[in-house]
Order: C-alpha cells, then sequence, then structure tokens
C-alpha cells in the first residue's frame, strides 16, 4: 500500500486530507511541524511520498525537503502553498521537490499530481543533493527572498515542459496524437515553441527512428519554393549545377515539419497540396515520381480559417493539414512556468556565455511577473540572455532586467492594467480549458468568484 506523509499545522485540514487520502486507499500518517515529520521518516522510512506546507511552526517546509536530501531519501515532495506564495513553491521545485499544489487544494487536481510523483519516482532514478552536486536553496520564512538556480554537472536541457495546467493539457495533446498518422497544424503565436512540440510529436510516434526535417516556409522565396519541397535535377534552371534533394524526400519514412504554412503562396499550395493527396513527388526537370511516405506537421501563427475565408489559402489544404490541431498558449497564460523557463534560459546563458549568474533578485523576479512576454518563450529566453550579461553580481536586479528588456519593453507592463487585454487573456485561458471556468482559473492563478468578476 501506498504510504503517505502529510506535513501540515492546520490540524482540521491536516485530519480532513488525511481522512480523504484513507479513502482513497492509501495509508497516511501528518505531522505538524518539521522535526515531527522527521521523527516519523526516521521511524518509518517507508514512505512513498510526502505532501508538506511550506509555512511551519518550527522551520520552512524546505529544510524538510534538503533534510531528505542529505540523507539520501529521494521521496517525492510535494509542496502546498497559497497562491501568493506560488514563486517560493517554483523555488522548491528547483530544490527538488516533485510538484506544487495551489490552496484551497482541488483533490482532483491533488490526487493526479500523487499518482504523476508516485509514477515518475518509478520511472526515473532521483539523485539526491548534497554537498558534491547540485546545491539546495534555502529559503528565509519571509517575502524578502531571491530565486536561485542549481549550477548543473551536466548541459542544460535547451527545453523544458512546464508544469502549469495550461502546459499539461498542451503536452496531453501530444501524447494523444502523436502514436497515429494522422497530419497535425500547430496554431500559436510566435515564439511559444511550435517546433519543439512538432519535434516532440515526432519523438513518441512510431516514426522516432527516422528523419525529422524542419522547413521554415515562412524564409522560402516564390522562385525556389518548389526546389526547396521536391528537389531539382541537374540543369532544371540557372544556377542548378547539381542534383538537390527536397526536404519531402530527405524526411522519407520520417516527419516533415512546415513551419509558417501560411506564408506559402497560392500556387506553392496547389503542388504541396498534390504531393500530399498522391503520396508522390517529382524533382524539378525530373521525369520520374518517387513515392514518399512521410507524417506531416504543420503551424502557423495565422489565422488560417479566416485566410481560407478571404481566398488566400487553399480550403482543401487546410483540411489536410488539419486532421488534428493543437493550440499553443502564450507565456502569459502559462501561470508560474514563467520562472521555470526564465531559470532554464539562465543555465543556458551562463553555459553559452561562461557567466555564473544565480538568478533573480526579489524586485527582479516581480518585474518578469509583471510583464506580459508578447513575444513569448523567444522574448523571455532573449532578455535573460543580455541580463545575464550584464549582471554584476550573483543575482539579477531589477536594474539589470529593466536595461535588459530595453525601454521599448516597458510599455506591455501598463498592459496588466487594461481591462480588454486582461479579458482577452481570460477568454484564451476558457478556450484552452474548452470553457471550464474552475481550471481557467487555476490556470491564471485566481479563484472562480474573481474570474466571474472579471468577464462582467
Amino acid at each position: 500500500m501506498t504510504r503517505i506523509l502529510i506535513v501540515e499545522d492546520d490540524i482540521a485540514f491536516g485530519t480532513m486530507m488525511q481522512t480523504w487520502l484513507k479513502k482513497k486507499g492509501f495509508d497516511v500518517d501528518k505531522a505538524t511541524s518539521v522535526g515531527a515529520a522527521v521523527r516519523l521518516i526516521e521511524e518509518k522510512p517507508a514512505y512513498n511520498l510526502v505532501l508538506s506546507d511550506l509555512r511551519l511552526p518550527d522551520r520552512d517546509g524546505l529544510e524538510l525537503l534538503a533534510w531528505m536530501h542529505k540523507n539520501s531519501m529521494p521521496i517525492p515532495f510535494i509542496v502546498m502553498t497559497n497562491y501568493a506564495e506560488v514563486q517560493n513553491a517554483v523555488l522548491a521545485m528547483k530544490s527538488g521537490a516533485a510538484d506544487y499544489i495551489a490552496k484551497p487544494i482541488q483533490p482532483d487536481i491533488l490526487l493526479s499530481k500523487i499518482k504523476d510523483a508516485l509514477q515518475n519516482n518509478n520511472t526515473s532514478t532521483p539523485q539526491p543533493n548534497n554537498s558534491n552536486n547540485n546545491k539546495t536553496t534555502k529559503q528565509p520564512n519571509n517575502s524578502n527572498h531571491t530565486t536561485t538556480t542549481p549550477q548543473p554537472l551536466n548541459p542544460s536541457p535547451r527545453y523544458i515542459e512546464g508544469k502549469s495546467d495550461a502546459s499539461r493539457q498542451l503536452y496531453s495533446y501530444v501524447s494523444l496524437v502523436a502514436p497515429t498518422p494522422m497530419s497535425v497544424l500547430i496554431l500559436g503565436a510566435s515564439g511559444t515553441g511550435k517546433e519543439y512540440v512538432a519535434r516532440r510529436i515526432h519523438e513518441q510516434s512510431q516514426r522516432a527512428g527516422k528523419p525529422f526535417v524542419a522547413l521554415d516556409c515562412g524564409a522560402i522565396p516564390r522562385d525556389v519554393a518548389a526546389s526547396e519541397f521536391f528537389g531539382h535535377k541537374k540543369g532544371a534552371f540557372t544556377g542548378a549545377d547539381t542534383d538537390k534533394r527536397g526536404a519531402f524526400e530527405a524526411a522519407n519514412g520520417g516527419t516533415l515539419f512546415l513551419d509558417e504554412v501560411g506564408n506559402l503562396s497560392y500556387d506553392v499550395q496547389v503542388q504541396l497540396l498534390r504531393a500530399l493527396q498522391e503520396r508522390r513527388i517529382r524533382p524539378l526537370g525530373g521525369t520520374e515520381e518517387r513515392p514518399i511516405d512521410i507524417r506531416l506537421v504543420a503551424a502557423t501563427n495565422e489565422n488560417l480559417e479566416q485566410a481560407v475565408a478571404e481566398g488566400r489559402f487553399r480550403e482543401d489544404l487546410y483540411h489536410r493539414l488539419s486532421e488534428f490541431t493543437i493550440y499553443m498558449p502564450q507565456l502569459s497564460e502559462r501561470g508560474t512556468d514563467l520562472y521555470l523557463f526564465a531559470d532554464l534560459f539562465v543555465r543556458l546563458a551562463n553555459e553559452e556565455l561562461s557567466r555564473h549568474v544565480e538568478g533573480f533578485d526579489a524586485r527582479a523576479a516581480e518585474m518578469l511577473a509583471s510583464h506580459t512576454w508578447p513575444g513569448n518563450l523567444r522574448e523571455l529566453n532573449n532578455v535573460v540572455k543580455r541580463a545575464v550579461l550584464m549582471a554584476r553580481g550573483a543575482f539579477i536586479t531589477q536594474d539589470e532586467l529593466s536595461a535588459a528588456m530595453g525601454p521599448v519593453r516597458q510599455e506591455p507592463i501598463t498592459a496588466l492594467h487594461d481591462a480588454d487585454a486582461e479579458r482577452q487573456r481570460i477568454l484564451n485561458a476558457l478556450q484552452q480549458c474548452g470553457g471550464n471556468k474552475s481550471k481557467a482559473a487555476r490556470m491564471l492563478g485566481i479563484d472562480r468568484k474573481t474570474l466571474y468578476n472579471k468577464l462582467g
């Protein structure tokens, strides 16, 4: 039986949680302080998961997490926190926590997070923190904290998927469609990570061992588009000095990703549709058709339905591309994932620029959250890289972050107080959540009543 330890100083709430989890089939103990939790773990070392509040009477909940890592106890650790303290929860995750959940706790979300943490712990080998590897961040029990980034022993990943509701829903769709042969259309603003999603679809598909070829349709001149897609034979046109293999042939057996597909000219759309329908291509200047076997993933930041209505995009090609459609959330819709991405970009910038910046001070972290990031992940990455280069100390300050953003970047901050912009973010969240207002409120970090009030 799975054993859970609840660490919560609110006795009534802790008892309620214990009773509910027992009804769900778990064996549950509870403690009201870090000291009591340590004693229980030492007496009963077979806990499968710890569910802990951050604010405890004797010490910070992060100290319990640090103690567990110091004693080589890689038990999944889920942090409970108020919405006002979600940044501390993100810091806890960087210190080794498996996840966090905001109060007031939604039972179905908690159960899902517990199952995810237990499953992830069974499929990976946790690395305990000690003096010889990643340091653990200790946060004081007040709001004047700084965010820190543990320095990695190995190169940092180039991308992370995030833990917000919007991110979880996005990658659940990726996992759903990836094993199928369906064509996928990824819609979203520039800089939201569409190519990464396309690669994840490929990596989780039955074509994972075959080529993944990405082609930026927005960067292809109209007169050479056919050559880029289908290749050409030597002498097919002026300058064709050798045979060239096109993207379709290069991706044969694998996945072809067409980025910014909405920029294709109408005549190229016709050629693309024919290739997709017949599953055959003929290089420019060639006489023989060649069979091709590809899985197509396309992406655009344009409204293709509107382009179809205006006659700029073929309707039959649109339906061929959009057998399954994935909508990319804006960075502003991904909640505290902002801090996870910012810290990743700090690590990447450190590696690229040979710097040793640890993170953001408290005011800089607040400034990160106050900006709307219209350029999404691409903008955040560029700003963080400049800030890392400018940083004079271990932490990026508000002045350094402001300089990295530049004077033109200050205007979007006021957009947070613009009712129309705020309403649009809520409507976008509702669309991402299929109209579920409770889920949309959690995604935005507000309660359901506030969401109703803002919608009017």
